[in-house]
């Protein structure tokens, strides 16, 4: 079997704790499909991977950006594409591993990379849009990129503003970029093993880890960021907990208010996660209420594949 593997679910599922425990048997290497990952100093708020893990297991795609720098998809999944010819060249077997659905089918299914944005007109935009309020920007949208703005649906804040921040960055609408670029690649096929939980079992560990990360010194790990300069709205700190965070240490949320937000905001990530990963084809789905057992249901899959006795 050369094919990667795929360990997807939604957040605080075992998804990381899993491909751990297969990569040294299946001779792996770990590609985190994770958007915030990549940044270097977000480390607790990411549940990112232990110095002692990564030297266990070699890991890819983690603190290769500053936080003050804008990851798109399509940067992401030439990066991954790459990663993942190198560990086959190596003859080891590449997991990839991670609860972004949009990073993981730019990756498998292949997208057109756009430029990066510049900052100053990214503030910029930003400022229009708390002072003119989102249909100013959507007009302007239609003045100077009509096509792009055909396609997004009026009230779709997040990609209006991107749209203005190519067109303006870059001189050239979000849709020339789109079809003048080449993709990364052809799609690329997978196994790919979804794990889940029972509801109230997920949020249950969704709030007992971030009360955990809390307690480790996340709000500590974001002063640092802030203390160093990184300007409060920057990519990273739009995340869930990040921007929570940032609120708490200015003043606008206690540290409970910000937990309780952080935990609100989760649980409502992982059903989003889950309705998204429902529509992907072929998953092979795992309970992960028993790691053990998992961890074994999961390696006995992967050698029928090697084996032939599946399809991959």
């Amino acid at each position: 079997m050369t094919q990667p593997v795929v360990i997807l679910g939604p957040t605080a599922v075992g998804k990381s704790a899993l491909a751990m425990e297969l990569a040294e048997p299946i001779q792996g290497e770990i590609v985190s499909v994770d958007s915030l990952q990549v940044y270097r100093g977000l480390d607790i708020g990411t549940a990112k991977p232990t110095k002692a893990e990564r030297e266990r297991v070699h890991h890819h795609l983690i603190d290769i950006y500053e936080p003050s720098m804008q990851l798109t998809a399509g940067a992401y999944a030439t990066l991954a594409r790459e990663a993942i010819v190198g560990i086959q060249q190596r003859g080891h077997l590449p997991i990839l591993v991670g609860g972004s659905g949009f990073y993981l089918r730019a990756v498998l299914e292949g997208m057109s990379p756009i430029p990066p944005v510049d900052p100053k007109t990214r503030r910029e935009l930003k400022s229009r849009l708390e002072a003119e309020g989102l249909e100013a920007l959507r007009k302007t949208l239609e003045e100077i990129d009509p096509r792009t703005a055909q396609r997004i649906k009026p009230r779709d804040t997040q990609r209006i503003l991107r749209a203005l921040e190519v067109v303006l960055s870059s001189g050239k609408s979000l849709v020339e970029w789109q079809e003048e670029s080449s993709p990364v690649g052809p799609p690329i096929a997978a196994t790919k093993i979804g794990l889940t939980l029972p509801r109230n079992v997920l949020y249950d560990q969704i709030e007992l880890r971030v009360r955990s990360m809390i307690q480790e010194g996340w709000p500590e790990e974001v002063r640092k960021l802030l203390d160093r300069g990184l300007d409060p709205d920057a990519p990273a700190f739009k995340a869930i907990g990040y921007r929570q965070m940032v609120a708490h240490l200015e003043g606008e949320l206690t540290l409970d208010e910000a937990t309780e937000e952080i935990v609100r905001a989760t649980r409502r990530f992982a059903k989003r996660q889950m309705t998204w990963f429902r529509r992907v084809a072929d998953i092979r789905w795992l309970s992960a209420e028993d790691p053990k057992g998992t961890f074994q249901e999961a390696l006995d899959l992967l050698e029928r594949i090697r084996l032939g006795g599946e399809n991959g």
